[in-house]
């Protein structure tokens, strides 16, 4: 998984109701795009964050 300042990671929901999350990657900790990644989720709540296969990325426009 390979990631930039600004793409999305989007992670499924594990369990039946569960809603996907969204959050915003705000720093790449890791080399070359790899995780960890400094994240801000939609409610303003920032982790870090090294994802998991329920979780893919959204990458913005023009990267």
């Amino acid at each position: 998984m390979r990631a930039n300042v600004g793409d999305l990671l989007l992670t499924h929901g594990r369990i039946v109701g569960q809603r996907d999350r969204v959050a915003e990657i705000v720093e790449v900790l890791g080399a070359d795009g790899l995780p960890p990644y400094r994240v801000r989720f939609e409610d303003g709540h920032e982790t870090v964050m090294s994802p998991g296969p329920d979780t893919v990325v959204r990458h913005r426009e023009g990267t």
